[in-house]
């Protein structure tokens, strides 16, 4: 996505943030192997993991990126007041405090919450962790530059309508800090999920005054167990262990290995063949979900006793830019809702194995979720609705994409689907590291976007909101990539946003689903799975719902590591 959704596994550490795991569908289940040296032994202390990657992380700054690949990374080398805790399936999906001592005292009917930090916090360069640099941290996501990540800060805290961040309007007010340890915050309206919010990057504190411009993105100030040593935009980059980091304070990372190193810029293939050979460092490597042409080779029973797979949890979809000649008719987007064959689709992304048809909005592991199919495949009647709307004589379309194989396949899919309804698609191919800037751009953005989304932590609230409300589309960092502003559909969702019981909101965000699809704003186009290969000597991997059915970084290390 850019999460912005994350969706393809750009490294295996791309199954981007979380994805709900109760209500309307399970995810399926998580296989994998273990043994002295297989995943699921306890890692040792000490080692270096590597990961081979096809593209580096879009940015190291956490109020810059929001998207699969590198929201895992982040818990590597930064701490927020929660998080998410560590353990297979839904143990990942557990909000827990990490600065804080706890998740947060709310009042004032959830519209304030209150927080304490625990004793012996220190960023990198040994500067201590208050609550001065929580409310600076949390305030750089409102700077029209650097906040082009997570919309949650935006949304949810209380700010003046021209505050423009630290750099350029100074402090926040509304995050009071009456001493060293105590954070206030005050929200726009009451929120009961907040500490889920908080588990998430942009709210990541930093020593105030820092990070201006673009510093973040080639030296982070860590405030976890790993800071970054060096880095190679579009090359590597190598992990070491933060001395100021405490692990008494710590209940979620086991910052077992001594450091991680990431190599950029691999062929997909040629990775999934270092993993299945396994060879020298690549033993103790992760690497990506594998390629289609890759599924029949890890049938072996080597190689499964070392293999993750199930859903990732994430939608792939296709938004349709309504303000844009001929998409902003309805008709025409329902037409080409129809015209798109879903099965063509799941066979540029490797088949069943790999993917599943997407039907709703929201993926099978959104709690709430209601399972329909408002567009089946039929030609016939897209060509009516094109009839209907005058358009029958044919049009040109630019679908934008992003330059990697599999996204690649998906929309020559595309194309040719929307060719037998006399619509032309011209490709649109965009650097992998830039896509999700260019396309969350309303002035960058073409027609249509292939992307994907991804639930940020286990609640419908995270997946139709940031999509489709419209009074939140901005000039950078815009999640709604249709730019739909439909008065309806936005006072549904504060009809939903005002509900305390979070099993009826859930529900009533399945019924949104549906309402949005009347509008056909996106055209849904298939559930992604994951197939993750491990290296033979990689110890604590499990897949998680909390990273899209990805590998959790903050427990994974090496069963036997070497000096």
């Amino acid at each position: 996505m850019r999460r912005k959704a994350a969706l393809a596994s750009v490294t295996m550490t791309a199954a981007l943030a979380l994805t709900a795991c109760g209500g309307g569908g399970a995810a399926a289940p998580a296989t994998g192997g273990g043994g002295a040296s297989g995943s699921a032994a306890e890692p040792a202390t000490g080692g270096t993991v590597h990961v081979l990657a096809n593209a580096d992380f879009s940015h190291l700054d956490p109020v810059r990126g929001f998207d699969g690949g590198v929201n895992n990374f982040y818990r590597l080398i930064y701490r927020g007041l929660t998080t998410f805790g560590a353990g297979p399936g839904a143990e990942g999906t557990k909000i827990v405090a990490d600065l804080a001592t706890d998740t947060g005292k709310p009042s004032n009917d959830a519209k304030t919450w209150t927080f304490t930090l625990k004793d012996n916090l220190f960023f990198e360069d040994g500067t201590p962790i208050t609550s001065e640099a929580v409310k600076f941290g949390f305030s750089r996501a409102f700077d029209p530059e650097a906040g082009i990540g997570s919309p949650y800060g935006k949304l949810l805290l209380d700010a003046p309508k021209d505050y423009k961040g630290p750099y350029l309007s100074g402090d926040l007010d509304t995050i009071e800090t009456p001493d060293d340890k105590t954070v206030v915050i005050h929200l726009k309206k009451p929120f009961a999920d907040f500490p889920s919010a908080l588990a998430l990057a942009n709210f990541t504190p930093f020593p105030k005054g820092t990070g201006a411009g673009a510093a973040f993105d080639s030296k982070p100030i860590a405030s976890g167990p790993y800071k970054v040593a060096s880095y190679q935009r579009n090359a590597s980059l190598k992990l070491v262990r933060n001395p100021q980091w405490k692990p008494e304070t710590d209940t979620v990372r086991t910052a077992r290995p001594d450091a991680f190193e990431w190599t950029f810029g691999l062929d997909p293939a040629t990775i999934d063949e270092r993993m299945l050979a396994g060879q020298g460092t690549d033993a103790d490597a992760l690497g990506q979900s594998i390629q289609a042409a890759t599924v029949a080779r890890v049938q072996t029973p080597q190689i499964k006793a070392r293999t993750l797979s199930g859903l990732n949890g994430c939608t792939t979809y296709m938004g349709m830019n309504t303000t844009k000649e001929h998409l902003s008719d309805v008709r025409v987007r329902q037409a080409i809702n129809h015209a798109i064959n879903k099965d063509t689709v799941v066979a540029a992304m490797g088949g069943s194995t790999l993917a599943a048809k997407g039907t709703s909005i929201q993926p099978p592991t959104v709690a709430g979720r209601v399972d329909y199919d408002p567009y089946p495949y039929n030609v016939e009647q897209a060509k009516k609705l094109l009839a209907e709307a005058g358009l029958s004589g044919g049009f040109s379309l630019t679908l934008d994409t992003r330059a990697q194989p599999k996204m690649a396949a998906v929309s020559v899919a595309i194309q040719e689907a929307l060719k037998q309804v006399n619509i032309d698609v011209k490709i649109n191919n965009i650097d992998t590291s830039t896509y999700y800037e260019v396309i969350g751009t309303p002035a960058k953005q073409n027609d249509m976007a292939v992307t994907g989304w991804c639930p940020d932590w286990a609640s419908g609230a995270t997946f139709l909101p940031p999509l489709f409300d419209g009074r939140n589309i901005t000039a950078k960092g815009n999640s709604n990539l249709a730019q739909l502003n439909d008065k309806d559909i936005n006072a549904k969702i504060d009809e939903i946003a005002a509900m305390t019981d979070v099993e009826q909101a859930n529900a009533a965000y399945g019924e949104l689903d549906k309402q949005i699809m009347e509008l056909a704003p996106v055209v849904p186009l298939a559930y992604e799975k994951l197939i993750l290969v491990n290296g033979a000597n990689i110890a604590g991997a499990y897949q998680t719902d909390s990273y899209s059915g990805g590998v959790d970084l903050v427990s994974v290390g090496l069963a036997k590591p070497t000096k």
